[in-house]
């Protein structure tokens, strides 16, 4: 029976590993992305390229990272606790699974977008909202179903996502239009400036990278199937976001490029002029993609909490499970948060501020499990523990230590705002941790610290102005050894 279970439980082979990488990069963050990176200007296409490299180091990272701990529950968490211990696992846990969420806010801002193209429709911020509530509960309700479905959804929305995309990215090339294209810098700042609008929303479209890392329980053989299915999703995305992204910046003139927050409905136009379905056509494929990430990072919210949970480092009821495996509570919770956002958002912004907003907090606070990730597998390489010696030993080296940097340039690139934001989300994680830190010890479940002896009354005091000597309140105990 219970290898049954875990046959169930691990439902995920390469193929569906895969989707789920391609699906959780590849969201509606793509369909609005060349209208950002037209923001930075041409630059912004040598910045994509350098993210892209990154996070395939990335894949390699979490690829090695699994292979060295297979059966670690909760991924990017789970390589922090295992190395650095309870805190710094809730610590990356929590700037994980806030990130998760605070993504799938990002994504349906970019999904309303083309949903509002396919059907016409101009609504209001409260509008837009019950729009936001649509794409987030449809994905809510199918992992309710079961990681079975996740699975079957998931490979469907990627086919029928990829191929138009691949279209646009090759046969939109014959129309491309060099004086479309803007100049090198369009920030109306620094080199710098351009920089940071690049690089906070190439980095937003390449989070997942670490989708079957962190759904390892899921998938059959992680030891081997995770690092192909990251590496593997990771580099088909990249290619496909390079392509699709300098084709569209050459198929609609870059006034229009940037004042729009559906720049593939433009694109089509352009590729097929006085054809109504053309746009309306690709505005379905970008709602489906919507659709199918928000699937796939529902089931990572929720993953996340789950293992956080089950080691009593986060409220027990995300650990809660029904006979599918699922865990229903963290599936409620992760879904009703970004529905909060969206309507905070949606009351205090419009159009591609809310979008860019989102995607800042999201960056940042991913960076931070990233780097801690790569920590882990840098102690482990340069302790006595390792088994890899020589060329390897180098090779290994080399991709923690680019990983490495790669997080810390991402969090400097993102800005000071965006820096200040996930700080204050950080600090909040800590109350939280203070309490449950406080539970584990009244349990048993964490050590309980030594405090300083407090002398009896009367006992003599030492020291200038009458200070008790804390030397002395330890000597008895450090006889007793």
């Amino acid at each position: 029976m219970s290898t049954r279970n875990d046959a169930k439980a691990r439902a995920l082979g390469i193929p569906s590993a895969t989707g789920l990488v391609i699906g959780s990069i590849v969201g509606t963050g793509v369909f609005t992305m060349p209208a950002v990176l037209a923001g930075a200007g041409t630059m912004s296409l040598l910045v994509l390229g350098v993210i892209a490299v990154g996070a395939m180091v990335l894949a390699v990272l979490f690829g090695q990272l699994t292979k060295r701990i297979p059966n670690a529950d909760g991924g990017l968490y789970a390589y922090s606790r295992h190395e650095f211990g309870d805190f710094a696992g809730y610590l990356t846990g929590w700037c994980y699974w806030v990130q998760s969420w605070a993504g799938n806010a990002a994504i349906v801002a970019s999904w309303v977008f083309y949903v509002d193209a396919l059907f016409g429709w101009k609504p209001s911020g409260l509008g837009n909202w019950g729009i936001a509530l649509v794409g987030l509960w449809i994905p809510a309700v199918i992992n309710l179903l079961g990681v079975r479905q996740v699975a079957w959804f998931q490979n469907i929305s990627v086919v029928l996502k990829f191929l138009p995309l691949l279209f646009i990215g090759l046969v939109g090339w014959f129309f491309v239009s060099s004086g479309r294209f803007g100049a090198f810098n369009m920030s109306g700042g620094s080199l710098y400036a351009g920089i940071g609008i690049a690089a906070g929303v190439a980095l937003f479209s390449f989070i997942g990278v670490e989708a079957a890392a962190m759904t390892a329980k899921r998938v059959r053989d992680p030891e081997r199937n995770v690092g192909v299915a990251s590496l593997l999703g990771t580099g088909l995305s990249a290619v496909l976001y390079l392509l699709t992204s300098a084709a569209v910046m050459g198929l609609v003139p870059h006034t229009a490029l940037v004042a729009t927050g559906s720049p593939f409905v433009n694109a089509f136009d352009a590729m097929f002029p006085g054809t109504p379905w053309a746009g309306k056509f690709i505005a379905a494929v970008a709602v489906v993609s919507g659709i199918g990430a928000l699937n796939g990072w529902t089931l990572l919210i929720t993953e996340t909490s789950r293992a956080i949970a089950q080691d009593d480092l986060f409220p027990r009821p995300f650990a809660w499970e029904d006979r599918n495996h699922t865990a229903w509570f963290g599936i409620l919770v992760g879904t009703l948060l970004p529905s909060l956002l969206m309507l905070w958002r949606y009351e205090a912004s419009t159009g591609l501020t809310v979008f860019t907003y989102l995607v800042d907090l999201t960056v940042v606070t991913v960076a931070i499990p990233y780097f801690m990730s790569a920590l882990a597998q840098l102690t482990y390489l340069v302790s006595t523990r390792r088994r890899v010696q020589g060329w390897a030993l180098a090779r290994d080296l080399m991709v923690s230590a680019v990983s490495v940097l790669f997080a810390m340039w991402v969090t400097f690139a993102a800005g000071y705002q965006a820096v200040y934001q996930a700080l204050v989300v950080l600090l909040a994680g800590l109350i939280l941790y203070a309490f449950l830190n406080a539970r584990r010890q009244r349990l048993g479940e964490a050590p309980t610290p030594v405090d300083a002896a407090v002398p009896a009354a009367g006992a003599a005091v030492s020291g200038r102005n009458g200070a008790h000597d804390g030397r002395a309140a330890l000597a008895p105990r450090r006889a007793g050894r």
